[in-house]
């Protein structure tokens, strides 16, 4: 759940833009030219493909080809089809990334995905069959989350598939359950350009999880304030994910991005 892109944009300006600020396009990625698998970073809620800056450098200076997906954060069903549009439309094998809802997004979307070798969740969620990003969060089975209806705005939108309520985290609230570990000024900006996220992909169930037959990599960030770094190792050790730790706060991809392209690096050469 990262924050970079300007929360006036629309959902539709926000798909339209995807193809030309990703870093590789489905069409190329993969091709014969590359014998590395392509790495699809998904952010999560209130964020944008930006929030993946540093780790696109890491993995595209390693070799990869890297494609930063504009995750639609409208509702889990249609974000999820989204990205495995993304994925099929990918030449040769896929690591599938995602960080907080963006570990949801991934586990719906890799389910179907011949060409996923490997998902890596980076202060994600991992749910179950039925579960969902608002019963993941329930502070009675994790508490620690600042995630709370005292920490969010939330604000009815209208558009061409109907009305539904987006939330905010409100500007105050921001540094301190999210990026806690970076500087003032990066965080407040952060907050100031978050993209809304819609109650409808808050609260969507999930299916099956891809975790189940995929091979599974998961950062756990240990200084988390929106998502409980136990919750985080509870479903990292459900999932029989291989688990690395860092000391940060939620936006670990920022403050640590080569530690999250490690990670993915060894999910590719585990995997091979």
């Amino acid at each position: 759940m990262l924050y970079l892109s300007s929360a006036s944009r629309s959902a539709a300006v926000a798909l339209g833009l995807a193809v030309v600020t990703m870093s590789a396009t489905p069409a190329l990625a993969g091709t014969a030219a590359h014998s590395l698998p392509t790495v699809v970073l998904v952010h999560g809620a209130w964020a944008d493909t930006s929030s993946w800056d540093g780790v696109v450098t890491q993995l595209q200076r390693r070799g990869y080809p890297v494609v930063a997906a504009a995750n639609p954060l409208r509702s889990l069903s249609g974000d999820a089809a989204y990205i495995a549009g993304i994925v099929k439309g990918i030449r040769g094998e896929v690591i599938l990334v995602g960080h907080s809802y963006g570990g949801t997004v991934i586990t719906n979307a890799a389910r179907d995905a011949a060409n996923v070798k490997a998902l890596v969740y980076v202060a994600a969620l991992l749910p179950d069959k039925g579960e969902s990003t608002e019963t993941v969060l329930d502070p009675k089975k994790y508490p620690g989350s600042l995630i709370g209806p005292d920490a969010l705005d939330q604000r009815p939108y209208a558009d061409t598939a109907g009305k539904g309520v987006d939330m905010y985290i409100k500007q105050s609230s921001f540094p301190k359950i999210f990026a806690a570990d970076l500087p003032i000024t990066t965080a407040r900006r952060m907050a100031a350009t978050q993209r809304p996220f819609a109650v409808a992909a808050y609260a969507g169930p999930s299916g099956t999880p891809a975790w189940k037959k995929i091979p599974a990599w998961d950062v756990i960030s240990t200084k988390d304030k929106a998502i409980p770094p136990a919750g985080q190792r509870w479903m990292a050790k459900r999932a029989g994910a291989h688990v690395v730790e860092v000391n940060s706060s939620h936006t670990v991809q920022v403050s640590h991005p080569v530690t999250v392209a490690d990670t993915i690096v060894e999910a590719d050469r585990r995997t091979r």
